[in-house]
């Protein structure tokens, strides 16, 4: 098997007696670590049998589901190359990735099939099939290629990052291991999906590296369906973004209003409260995505009773590469470097200015599949990659993001990062989550979009407060022109903020 991923997982799972214990809850339903891999090497005789051979590529669009991971590990053990797509894309984003990667087969839903013609299309109950045969796993370098994964598609057409069979294990110890300390006692619960880098670690490989289990859940979240899988499963480490942890943070202290009225009306029914109620068995919670607000991490923590991590990391490294850990952490951060990655930082006259990104490690990308000049500008032949982030490292060796390259802003003849200005509104105590954008009709403006806290109401007299506060803080330049208020902000399905819409 040598390089093969799955039979390598599978061989852990015997070799320190994991099959018989539980790797996922779904629904009322729990599969074992050995019922898993048993599934998955159905999977891969029933998708041998349909004409899938190596280095074929497969086309997974599934909901998190015990289907979506043994049609992975399946194709994996064929030494195939998975080619993950979010089965709740639009049919022009279906139609991208089916003319980007040409892959062999698909594995979809029976209402997506008529999107992925002239391909062999099987279903997750197809792969459920007792095969005639099933051949023995593939036998593979350590740098072949396993699984494709598509960038948000931000600026320009999502590009598909090429991972490889080794990959996952080191974001696995850099996060799970290094910043998390994670046991087989641990439940993940990921917010995040599978088919996207964030939740594919947390929810499919690190409970199979560590023996532990995750919560499969394949319903488009909403407040109360999280809420409802944590009563459930009682899990011990959540991953998700900035925005669902305000949502749930505002679900408590909507609760917490509601249980103060029943006290004084003799009738308290238990739900969304904090320590005491469904959070009660966090340990800790991981952030990334998008920046955490210091005002927002500090609710979190008091709500949940437990520590919040925010991190970095990115489609083209896998996973998260800096963050903060259980054991050190700085409000404010993104982290630090997690082992066995490295960074630097370029253009940068001094250490407290910010610089531009560049990581180095054993599961950045090998390439952006078929764009060699696009995986040029940002891989360079020596492994570092550019990540198109602006940071500083402070004395203790805690990274601090100032936001993307991409996003800087040209007002009045001068450059404005807009996360400078989005921390300076998100210092009052009513602001969940701030973004700030170029006026499309004035170019020496700025525009800010706020989410507010449950109980702030928005106001003429908020915004006036906002802008002030900002005005104490800031140049005149980087004033936004005014403030709107939102319910939520528009988001890419892999829940990024959109803020094209936003201009």
């Amino acid at each position: 098997m040598e390089g093969n991923l799955a039979a390598a997982l599978a061989l852990r799972a015997e070799t320190y007696g994991w099959r018989d214990h539980p790797l996922f809850y779904a629904g009322d339903v729990t599969y074992s670590h050995g019922e898993v891999h048993d599934a998955a090497i159905r999977a891969a005789g029933v998708m041998h049998a349909a004409g899938v051979r190596p280095g074929h590529r497969v086309l997974i669009a599934l909901p998190d589901s015990i289907g979506f991971v043994t049609a992975l590990l399946g194709t994996f053990r064929l030494g195939a190359v998975a080619v993950l797509t979010g089965p709740e894309q639009a049919e022009a984003g279906h139609a991208h990735v089916l003319a980007d990667s040409r892959p062999q087969a698909a594995v979809c839903a029976p209402e997506l099939a008529a999107r992925f013609p002239s391909v062999q299309v099987l279903t997750a109950e197809d792969l459920t099939d007792e095969p005639a045969a099933v051949p023995d796993p593939a036998r593979l370098p350590p740098d072949a290629p396993a699984y494709v994964q598509y960038t948000s598609g931000t600026t320009g057409p999502p590009k598909g990052a090429v991972h490889r069979h080794t990959d996952p294990e080191a974001y696995f110890e850099a996060l799970a291991i290094g910043a998390l300390g994670v046991t087989p006692d641990d439940v993940i619960f990921s917010l995040s999906k599978a088919c996207y880098p964030y939740g594919l670690g947390a929810t499919v490989f690190f409970p199979m590296f560590c023996g532990g289990s995750a919560v499969l859940w394949p319903d488009v979240p909403t407040v109360e369906g999280v809420l409802e899988q944590l009563r459930r499963h009682h899990p011990t480490l959540l991953f998700t973004v900035p925005t669902w942890y305000a949502r749930l943070v505002g679900a408590a202290a909507e609760h917490e209003a509601v249980e103060h009225g029943a006290v004084e009306h003799g009738a308290v029914e238990h739900g969304a409260g904090g320590r005491e109620g469904v959070f009660g068995s966090l340990r800790a919670v991981a952030s990334a995505g998008e920046p955490l607000l210091p005002s927002l991490a500090d609710r979190i923590e008091d709500v949940f009773g437990c520590p919040v991590l925010d991190g970095l990391g990115s489609t083209e490294v896998g996973h998260t590469f800096i963050s903060n850990t259980v054991t050190r952490r700085r409000r404010g951060a993104v982290g630090l470097v997690l082992d066995p990655y490295e960074i630097t930082v370029r253009g940068a006259s001094e250490s407290a200015e910010p610089g531009v990104l560049y990581v180095r490690g054993p599961s950045v990308m090998a390439e952006y599949l078929g764009r060699p000049e696009q995986t040029a500008e940002v891989l360079a032949p020596d492994g570092w990659l550019r990540t198109g982030d602006l940071v500083h490292v402070d004395e203790d060796g805690f990274v601090h993001h100032h936001g993307r390259i991409r996003d800087q802003l040209t007002v009045s003849g001068e450059r404005v990062s807009p996360l400078e200005v989005e921390r300076a509104l998100g210092q009052h105590p009513g602001v969940v989550e701030v973004v700030v954008v170029d006026s499309a009709d004035d170019d020496a403006a700025l525009r800010a979009f706020v989410v507010l806290a449950t109980g702030t109401m928005p106001a003429p007299e908020l915004e006036a407060e906002l802008l002030a506060q900002v005005r104490d803080r800031l140049p005149a330049h980087k004033v936004p022109r005014s403030v709107t208020f939102l319910a939520e902000l528009p988001r890419t399905p892999m829940g990024k903020i959109h803020r094209a819409t936003l201009r």
